[in-house]
């Protein structure tokens, strides 16, 4: 059999799951027997203010690796990327995985540092996490929702957004993520319509009735396994007063109260973002892994 015979075959696919922020392209690697070795996706952010970027997906099987099937897949998405006049590539990997070697070996820069931890819910100790969430904070008070930002809150809860754009991001050409009302609830729609539930605590300031601060999680539909934290953040003229440190204590406890069964809860932090991690570590989170952000000036 001829190296001609034995190269990879890659075939583009089409991904009907296209978002209202982004929309992905899929390829798919073969073996000449047809047997899948691989795929890649590129998600392509079409939003105002991350227009310029694509983030990058790559899987190989462990017994086809080192034999080109990767190196084929980021050619097409790199070129892909390319011809929809991108700017940056972004990817992630666990630090000291074949992934980590793959994307540093290939042009790839790392720009952004991660540790990854979870919160065992059936072990924690939940009095002081209560303590936390029940400490009196003066022209504050909490509020929670499931599913979609009710009416009277949508608006100011899609201006507190902007509390993520100073977000530590390093290197990392990620643009900034422009929100409004329609954008937050077609996020929460879409979390439903895979079957997940989202639940958001949020810090509200009594002069004025405004969101000034959130912490939103999701729990798999069945309220099993474990649920992941998907943004804690508060306003800047609103910080030093411990908002983000009650609003994720609270968001625990209706973890806790609503979803006996689940096991426990998954938080990501840049290394540099040491406030959050500072509320990660007295609210019990342990460190599972390190990953890093790559990325790839085009």
């Amino acid at each position: 059999m001829t190296g001609a015979q034995l190269t990879p075959r890659i075939t583009p696919l089409t991904d009907p799951g296209a978002g209202g922020s982004s929309r992905r392209l899929a390829w798919l690697a073969s073996a000449v027997d047809g047997a899948p070795t691989g795929s890649a996706f590129l998600r392509l952010f079409t939003q105002e203010g991350q227009a310029h970027l694509a983030e990058l997906e790559i899987a190989v099987h462990a017994a086809e690796r080192r034999q080109g099937v990767g190196t084929l897949l980021l050619e097409a998405a790199v070129s892909a990327a390319r011809a929809e006049g991108r700017r940056s590539v972004i990817a992630q990997a666990e630090q000291g995985s074949p992934a980590d070697r793959f994307l540093a070996a290939r042009g790839f820069n790392p720009v952004l540092s991660l540790t990854y931890a979870r919160l065992p819910l059936a072990d924690a100790d939940l009095t002081p996490i209560r303590a936390i969430a029940e400490r009196p904070c003066p022209g504050y008070r909490l509020t929670t929702w499931d599913g979609v930002v009710p009416d009277d809150l949508a608006a100011s809860y899609a201006a507190s957004r902007r509390a993520m754009d100073d977000m530590p991001m390093e290197g990392t050409d990620y643009g900034t993520v422009v929100w409004d009302v329609d954008r937050v609830v077609a996020a929460a729609r879409t979390v439903a319509e895979r079957g997940d539930l989202l639940h958001t605590v949020a810090a509200v300031d009594t002069a004025d009735g405004s969101v000034v601060g959130f912490c939103e999680l999701v729990v798999p539909g069945d309220g099993r396994g474990d649920g992941q934290h998907y943004g804690t953040a508060v306003l800047p003229d609103h910080r030093g007063r411990g908002l983000a440190r009650r609003l994720k204590a609270a968001s625990i406890l209706l973890a806790r109260e609503r979803h006996p069964e689940l096991g426990g809860l998954l938080t990501d932090t840049a290394d540099s973002n040491a406030p959050m991690r500072a509320v990660n570590d007295a609210l019990g989170y342990l460190p599972t892994h390190r990953a890093m952000e790559y990325q790839l000036d085009l």
